[in-house]
């Protein structure tokens, strides 16, 4: 029995580590100005030449500080 191969592409997307600000931006719902803020904010940014990467990682636990209990 073979499986579907329909979420192949959106696995591949939740699997990366680092991500540009629009990639972001919809992975977590957000917007493009309040993800770029979010991730300033949490550290998580590593700026290469003239490409800005955020690390979904540390992205993550800094929303965690957020959740209300």
């Amino acid at each position: 029995m073979g499986y579907a191969r329909k979420n192949v592409e959106k696995t591949k997307q939740l699997a990366k580590k680092f991500v540009r600000y629009p990639e972001g931006a919809q992975r977590y719902s957000l917007g493009l100005t309040k993800f770029q803020e979010l991730a300033k904010e949490a550290k998580a940014v590593y700026k290469i030449d003239k490409i800005a990467l955020v690390n979904c990682e540390i992205f993550e636990r800094y929303l965690e500080t957020f959740r209300e209990c």
